[in-house]
Parts: C-alpha cells; sequence; structure tokens
C-alpha cells in the first residue's frame, strides 16, 4: 500500500458509535443493516460482518467509524459510513474494533 500524508489521514472522520440495531438484509448473505447512534445523529450502515457475529449480539457495542465516506447503495439500502475492522488475510477470522473504555457517542478518534 502507498504511504498517505499526515494531511491525508486528518481528513479521516472516525467516531465513536453504538449499535442500536441490526437487521438482516434480503439475500445478502454476509450483510447486516445497522443503525449506529453518533451522539449527534443515527446513521445506517451497511457491514459484512454477518458471518462473523450475531445480530443480537451487535446491540450496545461502542464501534470505530468512519463518518466522512461516499454514501454508497449495497443491495438497496445506502451506507452512510463505514465500521472498522480487522480480519485476517483469508476473511475467515474478522474482528469489529471496540473501545476499551465508556468514550460518548460521536466523540472523535484522533
Amino acid at each position: 500500500m502507498d504511504n498517505i500524508t499526515f494531511e491525508e489521514f486528518k481528513k479521516l472522520d472516525l467516531r465513536v458509535g453504538e449499535i442500536k440495531a441490526a437487521e438482516d438484509i434480503p439475500g445478502a448473505d454476509r450483510l447486516f443493516k445497522i443503525q449506529v447512534d453518533l451522539g449527534a445523529e443515527t446513521r445506517e450502515l451497511v457491514a459484512g460482518i454477518k458471518g462473523h457475529y450475531e445480530k443480537e449480539n451487535l446491540i450496545g457495542r461502542k464501534i470505530v467509524v468512519l463518518t466522512n465516506l461516499e454514501p454508497r447503495a449495497i443491495r438497496g439500502v445506502t451506507s452512510h459510513g463505514m465500521l472498522l475492522a480487522a480480519s485476517v488475510e483469508d476473511k475467515s477470522s474478522l474482528s469489529i474494533l471496540t473501545l476499551d473504555r465508556d468514550i460518548p457517542n460521536g466523540s472523535k478518534i484522533t
């Protein structure tokens, strides 16, 4: 991967979000539609984590969200951001990035 400058990094708006709801997307094996509380607003995201998490176990988790990603329609649902996750190269194991302390929803990650 190419290096980015610090100025480019500063363009990323990473925020703390709390998952409030998760549901299946009809016909999608790997996708959930999730509602994320970002403090001042709630956003809908599409996340490819279905094979790794049960939707019921996502509720209440504090996650890292890239909020200034251009919206994109995926399987008929517009995703307004992206949750961050780590995965092994073959995608057989995945972990969403969570916080180790209770930080208010919407807090900026620096």
